[in-house]
């Protein structure tokens, strides 16, 4: 019961951010009319907000899988506390949660830097945007609470699946293809002609970013094609589908 608190937690908070900074890309995106010259004072402070939250995860869900790791009879206090086993537990939770500390580790070491840096006041419109595409954390992490709670079969876990898979098709994976869009607007060009127009390490800054949505994604659309399929209708074939 109470690893389960632990996790809500966690899982609250990180709603709550999810909902602050997409609030606050909101308002610096719909405030910014030149989306390279206009500043908003939202975007540098929120962006060293944030920083100490993307740490604090990191640190708050490897206790998490720690204290998961000795509820589930791995060791007890005198074996959690020998020699190495904090290092096995840490890679453990490293192997399970590889892409998420990696993405959190990129945005503190590479991503704050370059924002705070190398745009020099310039593109508040791209980076309110990027900010939004935490819209959809409140709908991944209420999933999870209901599959802790064993609600996976409810009409809430449903829309909410639902839900989930659109925000984070819109907000996360179209967001891209967007960006580029508008600043071809706002250039004269024509889609397919601004990744041509603009340097290569953008270009190759946005496939970076976007990879691993595009995999969490495809990870969203296994579980919902499990969770509305009706029951007792068994998997595809190999043959159809690839795992």
């Amino acid at each position: 019961m109470l690893l389960q608190v632990r996790f809500l937690g966690v899982w609250l908070v990180s709603s709550v951010q999810a909902v602050m900074a997409s609030t606050a890309g909101y308002i610096v995106s719909t405030s910014c009319k030149h989306i390279i010259d206009d500043q908003h004072w939202l975007s540098s402070a929120y962006t060293q907000f944030a920083v100490p939250y993307f740490i604090y995860d990191i640190y708050a869900m490897f206790l998490c899988h720690w204290h998961k790791h000795q509820v589930k009879g791995h060791g007890d206090e005198a074996g959690a506390k020998a020699s190495g086993s904090t290092w096995a537990v840490a890679r453990g939770y490293l192997h399970k949660e590889f892409l998420m500390v990696l993405h959190h580790a990129v945005m503190v070491l590479v991503c704050f830097p370059l924002s705070v840096v190398w745009r020099q006041g310039k593109g508040d419109f791209f980076l309110g945007c990027l900010l939004m595409a935490e819209v959809s954390t409140p709908f991944v992490c209420l999933g999870k609470i209901l599959i802790q709670y064993k609600q996976q079969h409810t009409l809430l876990h449903k829309v909410n699946g639902a839900l989930m898979l659109l925000s984070f098709l819109c907000c996360r994976v179209l967001l891209f293809p967007y960006l580029y869009w508008a600043y071809g607007r706002h250039a004269g060009l024509p889609l397919f002609a601004v990744p041509l127009a603009i340097p290569a390490h953008v270009n190759l800054g946005a496939a970076l970013l976007l990879a691993p949505q595009l995999y969490w994604f495809f990870l969203i659309c296994r579980g919902a094609c499990r969770l509305f399929r009706p029951r007792g209708t068994p998997p595809p074939s190999p043959c159809q589908t690839k795992d």
